[in-house]
């Protein structure tokens, strides 16, 4: 049994993560700016502002999941607040560890494939040390470089690089599927573009085996190993939601609606999880089928 701390344990893959860490028999510990209560037993809600230091016992692992939303359409401000929120999260939680008299062993910071930019072409892995250089790829970048701070605290810091999220109640599964439930599904963009994509199961998993292995440090994609072209993402889903696959959404049109955010959809990048596969991880979901059935049926 662990004591875990989050931030962000309220978001769509801190729900997933703190249901997944107490089934395993650990104590979650999440920091939280306004007050919560909660009938499970292993969660506890801590409220933290304004550099207070909360109440907490010995910490074996921090994961810092917060940050503004990037959903939403990317104006000057809304860039400002998806930086800004992160760094200065992860610049008080690092004030918090640098109080605590048992440092954790493991810091997991919350990252994503961005990092490695957008490329119809390129296979992208851990050993992949270029960065791009549009916003997304600059705020992955000093994001990592922040929260590699931990280390002066003897924490093993591992980046967790999150490709697009699969799930239910969030990530972009009920976006890109929506469409389909109304027989108007068909491929986004020029259909060509790499979507590496990722189970929430498998992202909870994963985030409990980098806190639990030492293998696992720096980098670490967090993606399926078995990407698809939005294409072929498309033609599954209508697939498996017996819906048809033949409405094309064209570029401009998603550009007119999401603005600069697009081109996480439009782009894309093939990014191959060699750490985890490396280390033996067997993903619950390594094929887009078996996930999106698990998710739509």
């Amino acid at each position: 049994m662990k004591n875990i701390l989050i931030t962000g344990g309220t978001g769509f893959v801190g729900r997933h993560l703190s249901k997944h860490l107490t089934a395993q028999g650990n104590e979650i510990y999440i920091l939280t700016r306004s007050d919560r209560k909660t009938k499970e037993k292993s969660i506890h809600y801590v409220k933290w502002m304004n550099g207070q230091q909360p109440e907490l016992p010995s910490i074996d692992a921090v994961i810092n999941l917060a940050g503004e939303s990037i959903n939403g359409r990317w104006t000057d401000e809304k860039k400002k607040a998806i930086l800004n929120s992160r760094l200065k999260v992860t610049e008080e939680l690092l004030q918090l560890v640098a109080k605590m008299q048992e440092k954790p062993a493991v810091w997991v910071n919350a990252s994503a494939i961005g990092y490695y930019g957008t490329s119809k072409t390129d296979i992208f892995t851990e050993q992949t040390t270029k960065h791009g250089n549009d916003f997304l790829a600059e705020v992955v970048k000093a994001w990592e470089t922040k929260a590699s701070e931990a280390e002066t605290h003897g924490c093993r810091t591992v980046f967790t690089r999150f490709g697009l999220i699969l799930g239910r109640d969030g990530g972009v599964l009920p976006q890109l599927s929506f469409p389909y439930r109304f027989f108007a599904g068909g491929t986004v963009g020029s259909g060509v573009q790499w979507v590496s994509w990722v189970h929430v199961e498998d992202v909870a998993q994963l985030i409990k085996e980098s806190i639990e292995k030492e293998q696992y440090a720096g980098p670490v994609n967090v993606t399926a190993p078995n990407p698809v072209t939005m294409k072929e993402f498309g033609q599954v889903t209508g697939d498996v939601m017996h819906r048809p696959h033949w409405l094309p959404v064209p570029s401009i049109a998603f550009k007119l609606l999401f603005g600069e955010m697009s081109m996480l959809i439009l782009k894309g990048q093939q990014v191959l999880p060699e750490k985890a596969l490396d280390a033996g991880y067997t993903f619950k979901y390594p094929h887009l089928k078996g996930a999106l059935h698990d998710l739509l049926q």
